[in-house]
């Protein structure tokens, strides 16, 4: 394989805005410390900032200009860190139905307002609050400042861009930075590799990025390339990727990754990640402008990769976690595979092509099934798949990311445990139950094949258009004849904010399932 970039994981690392622990309040005033240039407040009032010297500018300020405590605003403040002091509110705190998320939006508007400014280090200032739907506001706000300053791979590479901060300071914290720089060292990578233009980020592409990404990670790292191990080993992600065998740079690629931590192995977490570098819905072809945007169809296997590098860099003890992501294009051409087609799974599972369009849960199907097997010989295994899989998601519950588990996973309350902690991390999920009308649904009526893999109308428009896919992988995994646990999320509403199109990647949700496998041993 022909390196891209030799450079990737450094490239990362520098782009990535350190987060510091400064424990002195001393750090707020001019010439003290680090060299702090600005003073970022992100506080539910005024009442709660508890440093004498921003309490009295801000009480002042808020004299003379109404917006000071309701909205951001940056104060003229001799004397503090680079004369620049910002209050930004956290704005509907007392509201029940809202969650730490209220802290990132505060942070990521003040932080906007610092770089606007000019510094280049300001010092991030979160008062604690009490209410333990906050628990983790500290580290939401930090992390919330990478997701604002991340710029694409693209404009990076082109314009040779540096980051637009040298550091951010967080003040008197009571947390230990290293989590909050592991977790942003893990999704500067996947939103790098979700985001990134096609051809760049391509599967080829895609897989030597990670490579490089793991070089010296400690992380056990492989690649299939060979086009009959491809065939054999992942017919189903091959007749995905069948139209694209024509043509070299689209080749099709399985990146293995595996960490082990030290000590006894008390939990081993299992990820298949969807990684359709672009997905034109293949014989049954997206119409009508809705292919722009499909160069994001690989946040699954993004979102798994960046989790992977956090853990690298955490190397949390007594757990080992196994992933594998599937890299593909869903090309058109004279060879591509079309609907009726019968095509037998890794797990033997003859599969009849409802749509070609319905390509992901093809993908991981035949993931889910290598993992399967080693699952089943490990200590107490848990399976995931992480997928931009429908558009039904993103009709039943917009932007949040769906959790859809198994009988198995159900009794482990994963999903109930999942969505709890993803809640505190600002993260959240919905949690859907898996029926048996869904195993239904992919029932072949005619018996010519096991299961059928999709119905053939838009997943937006069917009847539990997310949840039966589900029922699907397991069924096509060879899953439904192990009493493993899994639980299948579908991302496709959170991988990317803003414009569904061309908005900035999340990484969602890799913070959630970091903390979820610190509580999981």
């Amino acid at each position: 394989m022909t390196p891209i970039n030799k450079q990737v994981n450094k490239a990362i690392s520098a782009f990535q805005v350190p987060i510091i622990d400064v424990s002195s309040d001393e750090a707020i005033f001019e010439g003290e410390g680090e060299g702090w240039d600005a003073v970022v407040v992100v506080a539910t009032s005024l009442a709660d900032i508890k440093q004498d010297e921003i309490s009295l500018l801000a009480a002042h300020a808020s004299q003379i200009d109404k917006r000071v405590g309701k909205s951001a605003t940056l104060l003229f403040a001799p004397g503090l860190a680079g004369g620049r002091l910002i209050i930004s509110p956290v704005v509907d705190s007392e509201n029940e139905y809202c969650d730490v998320r209220i802290f990132a939006k505060a942070a990521r508007e003040g932080i906007a307002i610092a770089k606007a400014a000019g510094a280049t280090k300001p010092l991030l200032v979160v008062p604690a609050v009490s209410d333990k739907r906050f628990a983790n506001a500290e580290q939401v706000a930090a992390l919330a400042c990478g997701q604002e300053l991340w710029q694409p791979l693209e404009a990076r590479e082109a314009n040779s861009l540096s980051p637009s901060l040298e550091a951010i300071g967080l003040l008197n914290t009571a947390i230990h930075s290293v989590l909050i720089n592991a977790a942003e060292a893990g999704r500067v990578l996947a939103r790098d590799l979700c985001g990134t233009e096609p051809e760049r980020m391509s599967a080829i592409g895609f897989a030597q990025y990670c490579v490089d990404a793991f070089a010296d990670s400690g992380l056990a790292v492989s690649v299939i390339d060979q086009v009959e191990l491809l065939t054999t080993q992942y017919p189903l992600l091959s007749a995905v990727g069948r139209s694209s065998f024509g043509v070299e740079r689209h080749h099709p690629r399985v990146v293995k990754l595996e960490y082990v931590g030290e000590g006894t192995i008390c939990k081993t977490l299992f990820f298949a990640g969807k990684g359709v570098i672009y997905d034109t819905g293949g014989a049954d072809i997206k119409v009508a402008g809705s292919m722009a945007g499909m160069s994001r169809d690989k946040g699954g296997a993004a979102a798994v990769a960046g989790l992977m590098k956090a853990l690298s860099i955490l190397k949390p003890k007594g757990i080992k976690v196994v992933a594998e992501l599937g890299l593909v294009r869903n090309s058109i051409g004279s060879d591509a595979f079309v609907t009726d087609e019968i095509i037998a799974s890794h797990a033997g599972v003859r599969v009849r092509i409802g749509n070609t369009d319905a390509e992901g849960r093809l993908v991981l199907a035949d993931l889910l099934s290598h993992l399967r097997i080693q699952a089943q010989t490990s200590v107490n295994p848990q399976l995931f798949s992480v997928a931009t899989l429908t558009g039904h998601v993103v009709r039943a519950y917009g932007g949040y990311p769906a959790l859809v588990e198994n009988s198995a996973a159900k009794r482990q309350d994963v999903a109930e445990s999942l969505a709890e902690v993803g809640e505190l991390w600002g993260e959240p999920f919905e949690v859907s139950r898996l029926r048996n009308e869904d195993f239904d649904k992919v029932a072949d009526k005619n018996g010519a094949a096991d299961v059928v893999s999709s119905n053939n109308g838009p997943s937006s428009i069917t009847a539990r258009g997310h949840q039966y896919p589900a029922a699907f992988l397991i069924k096509a995994s060879g899953l439904g004849d192990t009493t493993l646990a899994f639980t299948h999320i579908d991302i496709a509403g959170s991988a990317v904010e803003g414009d569904p199109l061309y908005g900035k990647p999340t990484a969602s949700p890799l913070v959630a399932l970091l903390q979820f496998l610190k509580l999981s041993k």
